[in-house]
C-alpha cells in the first residue's frame, strides 16, 4: 500500500513540474543583459517553456528596479507593469519612470499561462544605460597632434595614469574613435569587440561602445590607453586612391565611469593630460594590411608606471558630439578557428598554407628569430589551375600583413586594424620550418547568434548550405559586404536586399539590419534616391538602381517578417515612402524608364556571345517591376503601421503602375518584351500579371529553362525568386531540377568545383579550372546564396504566416520531392525553437514538428489520402484525435498549438 501511495505522489509530482510554465532567455533591446543601452524605452523579450502542449500566456508582469536587493524584495520598483492581459512576449515596451544614465536595472518576469496559472519569476536580467544624452560627455576630443598622422603612417598610442583611492564598485567605459581603436586598462584589452567602433556614416552617425571593466580597474596606480589605426574613416576605400572620405586625422574620446562602494563616482576622461607616440604599428589599412615591427614595441604602454617622459602632448579637438550614439548591433568578434590541412610548395616555389576554408579574418603566427627578421603573409583565395597562388582577383588590394621580428625569443602575432578574405596563404621570411601548430585561421564577423540549422539527406545540398552560411558570415562584418578581398568591402545594397530573408534564417541579423538601415537613411539623397553602397563612401552621384535601391523598402519588410517588429518599418517608412515617390517622380506616364541601372547584374552570357542565348533582360522591364514591388511593400508597411490615406493613395499608383507595365512590355499571349528567366520571374513574383496570364507566363518560364537543358540563366535579380515562383505556380519539380543542377551554371557548380563559400559568378572557376575576368571575379560573394530562402521555407516548408509574423503562428508546409529522402531544418525564434524534419518511408511521409511555447502553427501535409493522416500514430478520422481543417489543394490543413508532434500521411 505504501509503495502504491509513493508511486502516486512520485507521477503526481512529475506531472506537476511537467505542467508547470516557466520564464528564460529574457533579452533586453535583442541582447542578453546589454551595456550601454540609450534607448529610453528599451523593448524586452522573453520564452516561456513548457513540458506540454498547447501552452500560451494570458497574461505576464515585469517587474524593474535598480538593484538586485529591491527587485527581490520587490522595492523601489522603477516599473511594475503589474499584471497585464497579453499574449505578448516579445517587444514588450518599458513603462516606468524616466531612465538615468549610466545605471543598471535589473528586471523579471513572470506569465500566466493559458488556464491562469501563474509562474514563478523568471531569473534575473540586467541592462545598462549608455550616456543618454551628447551633453553627457565629459571627455574631450584627442589627437596625435605633432606625432606623424597619415592614413598609411603609423598607428598612434594614447595614455594617461590615474589613481584609485577607494574600493570600486564598478566602472564602465565608454568610448569611440575617428579610425579605429582598441582600449586598454593596465595593459588589458577592453572587451573583445575588434574593428570598433565599426563602419558607420560617420559625420551622421558615429557608435560608441560601452566596456563593463570593473574586472580590470585596480587599486593604487592604474592607467587607460588606446591605439587607433585608420580603418574606412580614413583608410583607402573604393577605388583610384579613395581616402581621407570622413577626415584626414584620427581622433580618440574616452570617458571611464568608476563607481565606488560608498556611493560616489569619478570621471577619468581623454583630456590634455593625456600623452600621445607611436608603437609597433607602422601602417594599417584595410585593403593593403598591415605592418607591426616588434623591435618598436613599447613593452607595458598600458601599464601604470611606463615612462612616458619621452611622449608628447596631445592635441584637443573642437569635434561635434551630436553624431554620436550608442551601439545597437553586435560588434565584430572572433569565431572559428582553422588550422593547416596542407603546407606545399607550389610549382613556382611560393611557400604556401591551405586553411580548408575560405574564410575572413587574418591568420595567428608564432615565430622565433633575429632582430629584423621580416616575416610577409600574403592571402588568397584560390589556386591558379597549376597550383600557383593567385591574387589577380584581388585588383590593388595589398592583402599583405607584415611582421618584424624583435629576436626576444618565441613571438606572437596578428594584425589589429584589417581582416583579409582567404582559404590560402603564402608564407615569405619565416625563420625556420613551417609547421602547422605556429598558424592558426581566425574567422571574423559580427556576433550575430546563430539560428537556422538546414540539413539534407544530399551531400551536395548540405555543401551548399555550408557555403550560404560562410559567404554570410565572411560578408556581414558590421555592414553587409559585396565581397571581403578586393579593393572594395563596401556595403553594396543589391547583394544585401537579395539575400536579408535567407540571411534571416541563418543568423539572428535584427540589429544587424537595424543598424545599418538607419545609415540608409541618413545617406538617402535628398530626392529620395538611394545610393549604390551604405555607408556611401562612393559620393553623390552614386545611386537609385532599381533592385539596389529598393533595399529601402525590401529589407524593412523582410526584418518585419522575420521579427515581428513594427519599430524597423516604423523607423524607416519616410525612407520607404521617399523612395518609391522618387520613382514616381522619375516616371513619365507611370512608366519608369529613367536613369541608369546595373540590371540582372551578372546573368547567363551565352560563351560564343550569341545574343539570343545570353540572357539579358531589358533593364526598364526589371525597374518598372520593382518600382512596382516597392510600392506594394510601402502599402503593407502602411497597413501594418495605420496610415490608412498613404494605404489608399499608394494602392490607387500601384494599378497604374502595373497598367503601363502591361501596355508597354507583355502581349496579349503572356510573352515578355525579354524573353529571359528574369523577365518571367519577377513578372510573376511581383504579381505584375492578372490571373489570366500567370499560368501561361509561368509555362513559358518552365520552356524558357528547358531551352536552356534545365539550367538558370538569371543574375542577382531574378535568382532570388526563381525556384519560389516555380513552387507557387506548380512547377515544384523543375524547382527541383534547378536546385539539384550540378553542371554550369548552377548552384552546385561551384560545390562540384571545391567552393566553401558562394562565388560572384556562376563561373568563376571553369571547368578548365581557368578563371573568369579577375576585375570581378570574388569567390565569397553570398547573392546567389539567396536560393537558402527556398530551401528553408519551401523544401522543409518551415515559415511564418505574413498575417502573424515573426514566427507567432508558424507554418509547416514541407515539399518533399527531388529524390531527398530527408530534410531537415530548426530555427531560433525569438519564441523559441521552431523544427520542421521530413524523411520518406516508402510512400509515406513522416513529419516531425516542434512549435515553441506562445506560438501556433498551420501544419499541411501533402496527401490527398485523408484516411492515412495520422497524430502519433493515432488516425485523426472518426472523431478520434484532432480533426482537419481544410482541403487546399494537394494538401490537408490542420492547426495545432506548441509542443512536439509526428505526423505520417500517404504521399499524394
Amino acid at each position: 500500500m505504501k509503495k502504491c501511495i509513493s508511486a502516486f505522489l512520485f507521477c503526481s509530482i512529475i506531472t506537476a513540474v511537467q505542467a508547470q510554465v516557466s520564464v528564460s532567455r529574457l533579452l533586453c533591446e535583442y541582447r542578453t543583459d546589454p551595456v550601454g543601452v540609450d534607448e529610453r524605452t528599451p523593448r524586452f523579450n522573453w520564452q516561456l517553456q513548457a513540458a506540454r502542449r498547447n501552452v500560451s500566456q494570458s497574461a505576464f508582469e515585469v517587474r524593474v528596479a535598480e538593484s538586485p536587493a529591491d527587485l527581490k524584495k520587490n522595492r523601489n520598483l522603477v516599473w511594475s507593469s503589474g499584471k497585464v492581459a497579453s499574449a505578448a512576449s516579445v517587444h514588450v515596451k518599458y513603462g516606468g519612470k524616466a531612465l538615468e544614465p549610466t545605471r543598471n536595472y535589473y528586471w523579471q518576469v513572470r506569465v500566466w499561462d493559458e488556464t491562469g496559472k501563474q509562474s514563478d519569476w523568471s531569473a534575473m536580467a540586467f541592462w545598462q544605460t549608455g550616456l543618454l544624452d551628447p551633453a553627457n560627455w565629459k571627455a574631450k576630443w584627442i589627437a596625435a597632434g605633432s606625432v606623424p598622422d597619415t592614413a598609411a603612417g603609423p598607428s598612434p598610442l594614447f595614455r594617461k595614469e590615474f589613481i584609485v583611492a577607494k574600493k570600486v564598485s564598478s566602472a564602465t567605459l565608454y568610448i569611440t574613435s575617428h579610425g579605429l581603436y582598441e582600449a586598454f586598462i593596465n595593459g588589458k584589452k577592453a572587451g573583445d569587440g575588434l574593428l570598433t567602433p565599426g563602419f558607420t556614416s560617420y559625420n551622421k552617425r558615429l557608435q560608441y561602445q560601452a566596456y563593463d571593466v570593473s574586472a580590470l580597474v585596480q587599486a593604487g596606480k592604474n592607467a587607460i590607453g588606446a591605439m587607433l589605426g585608420s580603418g574606412w574613416y580614413r583608410g583607402p576605400l573604393a577605388w583610384a586612391g579613395h581616402k581621407n572620405i570622413y577626415g584626414n586625422s584620427l581622433a580618440l574620446l574616452a570617458q571611464l565611469e568608476i563607481r565606488y562602494a560608498d556611493g560616489t563616482k569619478e570621471l577619468i576622461v581623454s583630456d590634455d593630460q593625456w600623452k600621445t607616440a607611436t608603437g609597433a604599428i607602422r601602417s594599417s589599412e584595410i585593403y593593403n594590411g598591415e605592418t607591426w615591427d616588434d623591435r618598436k614595441l613599447l613593452q607595458g604602454w598600458a601599464n601604470s608606471g611606463f615612462s612616458d617622459s619621452d611622449w608628447l602632448p596631445v592635441f584637443v579637438r573642437d569635434y561635434p558630439f551630436n553624431n554620436i550614439l550608442s551601439t545597437e548591433n553586435e560588434l565584430i568578434k572572433k569565431h572559428e578557428t582553422f588550422k593547416p590541412v596542407r603546407i606545399f610548395k607550389t610549382p613556382q616555389g611560393d611557400q604556401v598554407i591551405d586553411f580548408g576554408q575560405n574564410l575572413v579574418g587574418w591568420v595567428d603566427i608564432t615565430a622565433s628569430g633575429k632582430s629584423g627578421d621580416e616575416i610577409r603573409i600574403s592571402h588568397a583565395e584560390v589556386l591558379d589551375k597549376t597550383g600557383n597562388f593567385y591574387t589577380a582577383n584581388l585588383r590593388a588590394a595589398k592583402q599583405q600583413d607584415t611582421y618584424i621580428l624583435s629576436g626576444t625569443g618565441e613571438e606572437h602575432f596578428e594584425p589589429h586594424f584589417t581582416f583579409q578574405g582567404f582559404r590560402y596563404v603564402k608564407v615569405e621570411g619565416y625563420p625556420g620550418e613551417i609547421k602547422p601548430e605556429n598558424f592558426t585561421a581566425v574567422a571574423l564577423y559580427s556576433d550575430m547568434p546563430e539560428t537556422g540549422n538546414f540539413s539534407t539527406s544530399d551531400a551536395l545540398i548540405n555543401q551548399l548550405q555550408h557555403n550560404i552560411q560562410w559567404g554570410q558570415k565572411g560578408n556581414f562584418l558590421d555592414v553587409p559586404t559585396d565581397c571581403p578581398q578586393r579593393d572594395e568591402r563596401l556595403g553594396w545594397t543589391g547583394d544585401a536586399q537579395a539575400f536579408s530573408r535567407t540571411a534571416s534564417f541563418n543568423m539572428g541579423v535584427r540589429n544587424f539590419f537595424a543598424k545599418w538601415l538607419k545609415d540608409l537613411s541618413a545617406d538617402q539623397f535628398s530626392d529620395g534616391g538611394v545610393p549604390f553602397v551604405i555607408p556611401n563612401v562612393l559620393g553623390p552621384g552614386a545611386g537609385s538602381s532599381a533592385g539596389w535601391a529598393d533595399v529601402a523598402t525590401i529589407i524593412p519588410w523582410n526584418m518585419y517578417l522575420a521579427y515581428g517588429d513594427t519599430s524597423i518599418i516604423s523607423r524607416q517608412y519616410a525612407s520607404m515612402k521617399a523612395w518609391v515617390n522618387y520613382m514616381k517622380d522619375h516616371s513619365l506616364n507611370d512608366l519608369w524608364n529613367t536613369g541608369f541601372h546595373f540590371g540582372d547584374w551578372l546573368s547567363y552570357r551565352s560563351p560564343d556571345n550569341d545574343e539570343e542565348r545570353s540572357a539579358i533582360t531589358d533593364k526598364y522591364f526589371i525597374a518598372q517591376c520593382f518600382y512596382a514591388h516597392s510600392t506594394q511593400l510601402l502599402i503593407q508597411a502602411a497597413n501594418v503601421l495605420g496610415f490608412r490615406d498613404d494605404e489608399a493613395n499608394y494602392k490607387k499608383l500601384l494599378e497604374k503602375i502595373k497598367t503601363a507595365f502591361l501596355k508597354e512590355y507583355v502581349t496579349a499571349s503572356a510573352r515578355m518584351v525579354s524573353n529571359t528567366q528574369t523577365a518571367y520571374v519577377l513578372a510573376l513574383e511581383f504579381d505584375m500579371l492578372p490571373e489570366s496570364l500567370r499560368t501561361l507566363a509561368a509555362d513559358r518560364l518552365v520552356e524558357n529553362i528547358k531551352s536552356y537543358s534545365d539550367h538558370l540563366t538569371t543574375g542577382f535579380l531574378g535568382t532570388p525568386y526563381l525556384c519560389e515562383v516555380l513552387a507557387r505556380f506548380g512547377h515544384m519539380d523543375e524547382a527541383y531540377r534547378l536546385l539539384l543542377q550540378d553542371t554550369y551554371p548552377s548552384w552546385l557548380y561551384p560545390v562540384k568545383m571545391g567552393a566553401t563559400t558562394i562565388w560572384e559568378r556562376w563561373d568563376g572557376e571553369k571547368p578548365d579550372s581557368s578563371f573568369e575576368d579577375p576585375g570581378m571575379n570574388s569567390f565569397n560573394h553570398y547573392a546567389y546564396g539567396a536560393i537558402g530562402d527556398f530551401m528553408y521555407r519551401v523544401v522543409s516548408g518551415l515559415d511564418t504566416d505574413p498575417s502573424s509574423p515573426g514566427y507567432k503562428k508558424i507554418i509547416i508546409k514541407p515539399h518533399p520531392g527531388g529524390d531527398f529522402s530527408w530534410v531537415n531544418a530548426d530555427l531560433n525564434t525569438y519564441y523559441g525553437l521552431v523544427s520542421s524534419h521530413w524523411k520518406i518511408k516508402g510512400n509515406q511521409l513522416e513529419l516531425d514538428v516542434e512549435i515553441p511555447a506562445n506560438t501556433s502553427a498551420d501544419i499541411y501535409l501533402p496527401t490527398t489520402d485523408v484516411s492515412s493522416v495520422r497524430e502519433d500514430g493515432q488516425s485523426i478520422m472518426g472523431g478520434q484525435g484532432r480533426s482537419l481543417k481544410k482541403t487546399e489543394g494537394d494538401y490537408q490543413m490542420l492547426e495545432i498549438g506548441s509542443g512536439k508532434y509526428q505526423f505520417t500521411c500517404n504521399l499524394k
